[in-house]
């Protein structure tokens, strides 16, 4: 296209000269011809455009667009069309807390306030693509910067009209699933309404105020608290079963041995243990009665 103009001004220059005198005229039409020839040379370049893989491209003549997309691959054009490339490869515009690590540097968190008037710091990533057919209409009705005019404030737009739903614990915990779920329907219809298709959305971080967090632990600090006391409680009763349990087995015990035993039966088992004893080979000395009836054994070694 540039090859094109400057052969036309050149062109025009070399008319121009011809209507002088003879030299002139001489020198004008050598300027003719090479401008005729930047212009062909111009028109034959423009002609061939190269469309990358994961690109299309949209015609535009004297600012008039053409809704035919071109796809990736050589194309033979009218070389004065202005081809504009769109991406329509999966993009991430993130927007994050963290230097350097969002699409724009700095601190580019989004900032909302939850139902119970608390103001939450929220990590989005936006994970989206141009749709190939709605490209010239993009380009129609947006222009080449759909980032900055479509998927940044319309992310940060969703992110805060839903978050006036939510409390901030709840946004935290309970309700983090939901509340994505919620902003990515909503996205999602105004992106398709531009010609964007929304992929996937991530809600990254959700930083909660400081005294929040410090209610948070300490909440989490007293249950702790009290799940080990429930623990020890428990340990402690186990323990005082055990010990009743074996109260009881010695006082059953007992109660047998003076209840079920004799005199006669134990002299019985007395008379069994001396005669063992005297059948074994050491030497003994058995004294016959005591005051109870019951003989005395005496080791004779």
């Amino acid at each position: 296209m540039i090859l094109i103009i400057l052969g036309l001004f050149v062109f025009l220059a070399g008319f121009i000269l011809s209507k002088q005198d003879n030299d002139g005229a001489r020198f004008g039409t050598a300027v003719r011809i090479g401008g005729l020839g930047l212009i062909c040379l111009g028109a034959f370049t423009s002609m061939f455009k190269t469309i990358e893989t994961g690109q299309v491209g949209v015609k535009t003549l004297f600012g008039k667009v053409d809704e035919d997309v071109l796809y990736s691959g050589l194309h033979i054009v009218n070389p004065l069309i202005q081809i504009t490339p769109f991406d329509t490869k999966t993009q991430n515009y993130t927007m994050s807390a963290v230097h350097d690590e969002g699409t724009k540097s700095g601190d580019d968190a989004i900032r909302v306030l939850s139902a119970d008037g608390l103001e939450v710091t929220i990590d989005l990533s936006v994970l989206f693509k141009v749709s190939a057919s709605e490209a010239p209409k993009i380009l129609r009705q947006i222009g080449d910067d759909y980032l900055d005019k479509i998927v940044r404030p319309v992310a940060r737009t969703a992110i805060r009209d839903n978050a006036v739903s939510y409390e901030a614990v709840a946004l935290y915990s309970t309700k983090r699933e939901e509340f994505q779920n919620k902003i990515f329907q909503t996205i999602n219809k105004s992106f398709a309404k531009r010609g964007l298709i929304l992929e996937q959305l991530l809600v990254r971080n959700i930083t909660l105020p400081e005294s929040v967090k410090r209610t948070i632990e300490s909440k989490i600090n007293a249950e702790q608290d009290a799940q080990k006391m429930i623990f020890v409680l428990q340990k402690e009763k186990q323990e005082a079963e055990r010990k009743r349990v074996e109260a009881q087995g010695i006082a059953d015990y007992q109660k047998i041995l003076s209840t079920g035993l004799s005199d006669k039966q134990l002299q019985y088992e007395s008379i069994k243990a001396q005669k063992e004893i005297a059948l074994s080979a050491n030497a003994k000395v058995i004294i016959m009665g005591n005051s109870k009836g019951a003989p005395v054994l005496i080791n004779g070694n």
